[in-house]
Protein backbone atom coordinates (compact mmCIF):
# COMPACT_ATOMS: atom_id res chain seq x y z
CA UNK A 1 0.00 0.00 0.00
CA UNK A 2 1.32 3.43 -0.98
CA UNK A 3 1.65 6.19 1.59
CA UNK A 4 0.21 8.65 -0.95
CA UNK A 5 -1.46 7.73 -4.22
CA UNK A 6 -2.55 10.30 -6.81
CA UNK A 7 -4.76 8.41 -9.25
CA UNK A 8 -5.30 10.29 -12.52
CA UNK A 9 -5.94 13.56 -10.66
CA UNK A 10 -7.09 16.56 -12.69
CA UNK A 11 -8.20 20.00 -11.57
CA UNK A 12 -9.74 22.71 -13.71
CA UNK A 13 -10.91 26.22 -12.85
CA UNK A 14 -13.07 28.73 -14.66
CA UNK A 15 -10.70 30.90 -16.70
CA UNK A 16 -10.87 34.57 -15.61
CA UNK A 17 -9.53 35.79 -18.96
CA UNK A 18 -11.14 33.52 -21.49
CA UNK A 19 -14.67 33.56 -22.92
CA UNK A 20 -17.63 32.50 -20.82
CA UNK A 21 -17.42 28.84 -19.96
CA UNK A 22 -13.68 28.58 -20.66
CA UNK A 23 -11.59 26.61 -18.15
CA UNK A 24 -7.97 26.56 -17.02
CA UNK A 25 -6.45 23.12 -16.45
CA UNK A 26 -4.25 23.35 -13.34
CA UNK A 27 -3.59 19.59 -13.08
CA UNK A 28 -3.74 17.13 -15.94
CA UNK A 29 -4.16 13.44 -15.01
CA UNK A 30 -1.49 13.27 -12.32
CA UNK A 31 -0.56 9.63 -11.70
CA UNK A 32 1.91 9.26 -8.85
CA UNK A 33 2.51 6.82 -6.00
CA UNK A 34 4.76 7.61 -3.02
CA UNK A 35 5.78 4.57 -1.02
CA UNK A 36 5.83 4.28 2.75
CA UNK A 37 9.10 5.54 4.25
CA UNK A 38 10.15 7.52 1.17
CA UNK A 39 11.62 11.02 1.24
CA UNK A 40 10.03 12.26 -1.98
CA UNK A 41 10.54 15.58 -3.79
CA UNK A 42 7.90 17.39 -5.84
CA UNK A 43 9.51 20.11 -7.93
CA UNK A 44 8.31 22.58 -10.52
CA UNK A 45 8.31 26.26 -11.47
CA UNK A 46 5.72 28.68 -10.09
CA UNK A 47 2.32 27.80 -11.47
CA UNK A 48 3.22 24.18 -12.18
CA UNK A 49 0.43 22.90 -9.90
CA UNK A 50 2.36 21.81 -6.79
CA UNK A 51 0.30 23.75 -4.27
CA UNK A 52 -2.97 22.77 -5.99
CA UNK A 53 -1.94 19.11 -5.71
CA UNK A 54 -1.13 19.50 -2.01
CA UNK A 55 -4.41 21.34 -1.40
CA UNK A 56 -6.26 18.37 -2.91
CA UNK A 57 -4.18 15.99 -0.77
CA UNK A 58 -5.11 17.99 2.34
CA UNK A 59 -8.81 17.94 1.43
CA UNK A 60 -8.91 21.73 1.07
CA UNK A 61 -9.64 21.56 -2.67
CA UNK A 62 -11.71 18.97 -4.50
CA UNK A 63 -10.23 17.40 -7.62
CA UNK A 64 -12.27 17.75 -10.81
CA UNK A 65 -11.56 14.08 -11.49
CA UNK A 66 -9.39 11.31 -10.10
CA UNK A 67 -8.75 10.09 -6.58
CA UNK A 68 -6.19 10.68 -3.82
CA UNK A 69 -5.43 8.10 -1.13
CA UNK A 70 -3.40 8.42 2.08
CA UNK A 71 -2.41 5.01 3.47
CA UNK A 72 -5.54 3.53 1.93
CA UNK A 73 -7.92 6.33 3.01
CA UNK A 74 -9.67 8.45 0.40
CA UNK A 75 -9.09 12.14 1.17
CA UNK A 76 -12.68 12.96 0.17
CA UNK A 77 -14.64 9.86 1.11
CA UNK A 78 -12.79 9.26 4.40
CA UNK A 79 -11.52 12.75 5.17
CA UNK A 80 -11.18 12.40 8.95
CA UNK A 81 -9.06 9.24 8.79
CA UNK A 82 -6.93 10.57 5.94
CA UNK A 83 -6.32 13.86 7.76
CA UNK A 84 -5.19 12.07 10.93
CA UNK A 85 -2.48 10.34 8.93
CA UNK A 86 -1.20 13.64 7.48
CA UNK A 87 0.92 16.41 8.93
CA UNK A 88 1.02 19.38 6.55
CA UNK A 89 3.33 22.38 6.85
CA UNK A 90 1.81 25.09 4.59
CA UNK A 91 3.63 27.92 2.82
CA UNK A 92 1.62 30.63 4.57
CA UNK A 93 2.37 31.75 8.15
CA UNK A 94 -0.95 30.96 9.86
CA UNK A 95 -1.18 31.27 13.64
CA UNK A 96 -3.62 31.98 16.48
CA UNK A 97 -2.59 35.24 18.19
CA UNK A 98 -4.48 34.51 21.44
CA UNK A 99 -2.31 31.67 22.79
CA UNK A 100 1.28 31.05 23.71
CA UNK A 101 3.34 28.39 21.96
CA UNK A 102 2.64 25.53 24.36
CA UNK A 103 -1.09 26.31 24.55
CA UNK A 104 -1.35 26.38 20.76
CA UNK A 105 0.26 22.95 20.51
CA UNK A 106 -2.06 21.55 23.19
CA UNK A 107 -5.08 22.86 21.28
CA UNK A 108 -3.71 21.39 18.05
CA UNK A 109 -3.37 18.03 19.81
CA UNK A 110 -7.00 18.30 20.90
CA UNK A 111 -8.17 18.69 17.30
CA UNK A 112 -6.96 15.11 16.77
CA UNK A 113 -8.44 13.82 20.04
CA UNK A 114 -5.04 13.61 21.76
CA UNK A 115 -4.71 14.47 25.47
CA UNK A 116 -1.75 14.54 27.84
CA UNK A 117 0.63 15.13 24.95
CA UNK A 118 3.16 17.27 26.84
CA UNK A 119 6.06 14.82 26.57
CA UNK A 120 5.91 14.86 22.76
CA UNK A 121 5.29 18.63 22.75
CA UNK A 122 8.44 19.10 24.83
CA UNK A 123 10.39 16.97 22.35
CA UNK A 124 9.08 19.03 19.45
CA UNK A 125 9.94 22.30 21.17
CA UNK A 126 13.45 21.10 21.92
CA UNK A 127 14.11 19.58 18.50
CA UNK A 128 12.88 22.69 16.66
CA UNK A 129 14.66 25.23 18.89
CA UNK A 130 11.43 26.53 20.45
CA UNK A 131 11.97 25.43 24.08
CA UNK A 132 12.77 28.93 25.31
CA UNK A 133 9.65 30.29 23.52
CA UNK A 134 7.14 27.87 25.10
CA UNK A 135 5.48 30.62 27.15
CA UNK A 136 5.75 33.34 24.48
CA UNK A 137 2.59 34.60 22.80
CA UNK A 138 2.42 33.68 19.12
CA UNK A 139 2.35 37.37 18.18
CA UNK A 140 5.78 37.84 19.77
CA UNK A 141 7.52 35.29 17.57
CA UNK A 142 9.76 36.27 14.67
CA UNK A 143 8.98 35.01 11.17
CA UNK A 144 11.51 32.20 11.53
CA UNK A 145 10.08 31.13 14.89
CA UNK A 146 6.55 31.13 13.45
CA UNK A 147 7.83 28.88 10.65
CA UNK A 148 9.21 26.47 13.29
CA UNK A 149 5.84 26.60 15.04
CA UNK A 150 4.06 25.56 11.84
CA UNK A 151 6.27 22.48 11.71
CA UNK A 152 5.55 21.68 15.37
CA UNK A 153 1.79 22.01 14.81
CA UNK A 154 1.96 19.71 11.78
CA UNK A 155 3.80 17.04 13.77
CA UNK A 156 2.00 17.30 17.11
CA UNK A 157 -0.20 14.25 16.40
CA UNK A 158 2.77 12.14 15.16
CA UNK A 159 1.46 11.69 11.60
CA UNK A 160 2.97 8.84 9.55
CA UNK A 161 2.93 11.05 6.43
CA UNK A 162 4.56 14.51 6.53
CA UNK A 163 4.00 17.09 3.78
CA UNK A 164 6.33 20.08 3.65
CA UNK A 165 5.25 22.84 1.25
CA UNK A 166 8.22 25.23 0.87
CA UNK A 167 9.13 24.85 4.57
CA UNK A 168 12.39 26.82 4.40
CA UNK A 169 11.22 29.71 2.22
CA UNK A 170 12.69 32.91 3.60
CA UNK A 171 14.25 31.37 6.71
CA UNK A 172 17.80 31.41 8.01
CA UNK A 173 20.48 28.73 7.71
CA UNK A 174 20.14 27.71 11.37
CA UNK A 175 16.46 26.84 10.96
CA UNK A 176 17.13 24.89 7.78
CA UNK A 177 19.76 22.77 9.50
CA UNK A 178 17.58 22.23 12.58
CA UNK A 179 14.53 21.34 10.50
CA UNK A 180 16.28 18.92 8.16
CA UNK A 181 18.06 17.17 10.98
CA UNK A 182 14.76 16.56 12.76
CA UNK A 183 12.78 15.60 9.64
CA UNK A 184 15.54 13.24 8.50
CA UNK A 185 15.43 11.54 11.91
CA UNK A 186 11.65 11.05 11.58
CA UNK A 187 12.10 9.70 8.06
CA UNK A 188 14.64 7.15 9.31
CA UNK A 189 12.05 6.04 11.87
CA UNK A 190 9.61 5.25 9.05
CA UNK A 191 7.71 8.50 8.45
CA UNK A 192 7.00 9.28 4.80
CA UNK A 193 8.01 12.79 3.71
CA UNK A 194 6.74 14.72 0.68
CA UNK A 195 8.71 17.92 0.06
CA UNK A 196 8.11 20.81 -2.32
CA UNK A 197 10.90 23.35 -2.50
CA UNK A 198 12.58 25.85 -4.78
CA UNK A 199 15.90 25.15 -3.04
CA UNK A 200 17.00 22.36 -5.36
CA UNK A 201 20.15 21.64 -3.39
CA UNK A 202 17.87 20.59 -0.51
CA UNK A 203 15.92 18.24 -2.74
CA UNK A 204 19.13 16.77 -4.15
CA UNK A 205 20.54 16.13 -0.68
CA UNK A 206 17.35 14.78 0.94
CA UNK A 207 15.07 13.13 -1.60
CA UNK A 208 15.48 9.57 -2.81
CA UNK A 209 13.01 10.08 -5.65
CA UNK A 210 11.79 13.18 -7.44
CA UNK A 211 8.85 14.12 -9.64
CA UNK A 212 8.90 17.32 -11.70
CA UNK A 213 5.75 19.14 -12.73
CA UNK A 214 5.29 21.55 -15.58
CA UNK A 215 1.94 23.12 -16.51
CA UNK A 216 0.08 20.63 -14.36
CA UNK A 217 1.73 17.51 -15.78
CA UNK A 218 4.38 15.11 -14.48
CA UNK A 219 7.28 15.59 -16.91
CA UNK A 220 10.00 13.68 -15.02
CA UNK A 221 9.88 10.94 -12.41
CA UNK A 222 12.91 8.98 -11.28
CA UNK A 223 15.39 8.32 -8.51
CA UNK A 224 17.47 11.42 -7.76
CA UNK A 225 20.71 9.56 -8.44
CA UNK A 226 19.48 8.44 -11.87
CA UNK A 227 18.36 11.94 -12.82
CA UNK A 228 21.83 13.22 -11.94
CA UNK A 229 23.60 10.42 -13.84
CA UNK A 230 21.67 11.30 -16.98
CA UNK A 231 22.58 15.00 -16.76
CA UNK A 232 24.59 16.47 -19.62
CA UNK A 233 28.22 15.99 -18.61
CA UNK A 234 29.90 18.76 -16.65
CA UNK A 235 29.37 22.48 -16.25
CA UNK A 236 31.84 25.25 -17.05
CA UNK A 237 31.60 28.09 -14.54
CA UNK A 238 33.31 31.49 -14.81
CA UNK A 239 32.85 35.17 -14.06
CA UNK A 240 32.70 37.95 -16.61
CA UNK A 241 31.35 41.48 -16.87
CA UNK A 242 29.12 42.51 -19.76
CA UNK A 243 26.71 40.71 -22.04
CA UNK A 244 27.56 37.36 -23.56
CA UNK A 245 27.22 36.77 -27.31
CA UNK A 246 23.59 35.83 -28.01
CA UNK A 247 24.42 32.24 -29.02
CA UNK A 248 26.14 31.63 -25.68
CA UNK A 249 23.57 33.54 -23.62
CA UNK A 250 20.84 31.26 -24.98
CA UNK A 251 22.58 28.22 -23.44
CA UNK A 252 23.92 29.82 -20.28
CA UNK A 253 22.66 30.01 -16.72
CA UNK A 254 23.58 33.55 -15.65
CA UNK A 255 23.50 34.90 -12.10
CA UNK A 256 24.95 38.40 -11.93
CA UNK A 257 28.51 38.07 -13.23
CA UNK A 258 28.57 34.27 -12.86
CA UNK A 259 28.06 32.28 -16.07
CA UNK A 260 27.45 28.52 -16.19
CA UNK A 261 27.40 26.48 -19.41
CA UNK A 262 26.91 22.74 -20.01
CA UNK A 263 30.19 21.26 -21.25
CA UNK A 264 30.58 17.71 -22.54
CA UNK A 265 34.24 17.76 -23.60
CA UNK A 266 37.43 19.82 -23.75
CA UNK A 267 36.73 21.09 -27.28
CA UNK A 268 33.39 22.54 -26.18
CA UNK A 269 35.08 24.30 -23.24
CA UNK A 270 37.71 25.83 -25.56
CA UNK A 271 35.01 27.02 -27.95
CA UNK A 272 33.04 28.68 -25.15
CA UNK A 273 36.06 30.53 -23.78
CA UNK A 274 37.26 31.56 -27.25
CA UNK A 275 33.83 32.99 -28.09
CA UNK A 276 33.78 34.99 -24.85
CA UNK A 277 37.29 36.39 -25.45
CA UNK A 278 36.49 37.24 -29.08
CA UNK A 279 33.55 39.32 -27.86
CA UNK A 280 35.99 41.44 -25.83
CA UNK A 281 35.04 40.13 -22.39
CA UNK A 282 37.51 39.16 -19.68
CA UNK A 283 37.07 35.72 -18.10
CA UNK A 284 37.87 35.15 -14.41
CA UNK A 285 37.64 32.31 -11.86
CA UNK A 286 37.21 29.53 -14.39
CA UNK A 287 36.26 26.16 -12.94
CA UNK A 288 34.55 22.90 -13.83
CA UNK A 289 31.90 21.12 -11.74
CA UNK A 290 29.58 18.19 -12.11
CA UNK A 291 26.01 18.87 -13.17
CA UNK A 292 23.62 19.21 -10.22
CA UNK A 293 19.87 18.92 -9.82
CA UNK A 294 19.34 22.53 -10.83
CA UNK A 295 21.03 21.81 -14.18
CA UNK A 296 18.79 18.77 -14.64
CA UNK A 297 15.70 20.78 -13.69
CA UNK A 298 16.47 23.61 -16.12
CA UNK A 299 17.21 21.17 -18.94
CA UNK A 300 13.94 19.30 -18.45
CA UNK A 301 11.84 22.45 -18.10
CA UNK A 302 13.37 23.90 -21.27
CA UNK A 303 12.91 20.85 -23.46
CA UNK A 304 9.73 19.10 -22.33
CA UNK A 305 6.75 19.73 -24.59
CA UNK A 306 4.95 16.39 -24.46
CA UNK A 307 2.28 15.26 -21.99
CA UNK A 308 4.12 12.07 -21.09
CA UNK A 309 6.47 11.74 -18.09
CA UNK A 310 10.12 11.05 -18.86
CA UNK A 311 12.56 9.10 -16.75
CA UNK A 312 15.60 11.26 -17.31
CA UNK A 313 16.85 14.22 -19.33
Amino acid sequence: MSAISFQSVSKSYASPRGPAGATFLALDRIQLDIEEGEFFGLLGPNGAGKTTLISILAGLTRATSGRVMVLGCDVQGDYAQARRKLGIVPQELVFDPFFNVREALRFQSGYFGIRNNDAWIDELLSSLGLADKASANMRQLSGGMKRRMLVAQALVHKPPVIVLDEPTAGVDVELRQTLWQFISTLNKKGHTVLLTTHYLEEAEALCGRIAMLKAGRVVALDRTSDLLKAASGNVLRFKTAGALPPALAARARITGSVVQLPANNALEIEQYLAAVRESGLVVEDVEMRKADLEDVFIEIMNRVSTHQPVKAP
